[in-house]
């Protein structure tokens, strides 16, 4: 059955369901969560929101975010998606990030996706700013002009690693697995175990090879834990009959 991997953009959501997804995957908001937000998409339209319509609040957490948790990101899906998007400020911020993160190598892609000369996160004063109190460390000599001071990186505005596995399935089987395919397709099997491998690969963005692989194992694991579970019930029976 041949499959191509979805490259299409997700739509912008809502301002309210993109705070619930912000949220989802482990900024925190005062919103309630959406725990099975896409972690690839709900980035991507971060990055949209804060670079596109000035949203530096938005941008300043998920930057934060990024420092703490880029190394259970899926970097094909993401650099899929920022491929795709047709904002060269959008492209300037993820090239500005793979400078700033350069030990992830995975990331490197992101500076070929743009040739451009480096942009001003503010609309007008940034080389006033800048002049008065130097330029964030982190997007020094980047793509991105960033004054000092103008997004705010405060570790309370995040989830830490573990309170983000115990909230987020999706992270967690990452952690679990890496951040790859199966792991995302797994984590399709668990919310919802009838799912079409076609949909799975679809929602996981991912090739059906790589989704029907993850299916085959899924089911394998869950036969045998059944098959366990149903001899521990035996037995316990057996145990309790004989007293």
């Amino acid at each position: 059955m041949a499959f191509n991997r979805s490259t299409a953009l997700p739509s912008q959501p809502s301002p309210t369901e993109l705070s619930s997804r912000l949220a989802g995957i482990g900024m925190n908001l005062a919103v309630e969560p959406d725990v099975g937000a896409h972690i690839e998409e709900t980035l991507l339209h971060a990055s949209e929101v804060g670079m596109n319509d000035g949203d530096l609040r938005v941008l300043a957490i998920l930057t934060t975010w990024l420092g703490v948790h880029h190394a259970h990101v899926n970097a094909d899906v993401l650099v899929r998606l920022v491929a795709a998007h047709p904002s060269s400020r959008v492209k300037a911020y993820w090239a500005a990030v793979a400078q700033w993160l350069d030990k992830d190598r995975r990331l490197v892609r992101f500076i070929a996706g743009f040739n451009g000369p480096a942009i001003d996160l503010l609309p007008v004063g940034t080389d006033f700013q800048i002049a008065r109190r130097g330029e964030d460390e982190r997007f020094r000599e980047t793509r991105l002009r960033v004054p000092a001071g103008t997004l705010r990186d405060r570790a309370e505005d995040v989830l830490s690693p573990v309170a983000l596995v115990q909230q987020h399935r999706g992270y967690r089987n990452r952690v679990l697995m890496g951040p790859t395919p199966r792991a995302d397709v797994w984590s399709e099997f668990e919310r919802d175990a009838t799912l079409q491998v076609a949909e799975a690969a679809r929602r996981a963005r991912c090739a059906f090879s790589t989704a029907w692989e993850a299916a085959q194992s899924y089911r394998l694991l869950h036969e045998a834990e059944a098959i366990t579970h149903k001899r521990r019930g035996s037995s316990r029976r057996t145990s309790a009959a004989g007293t």
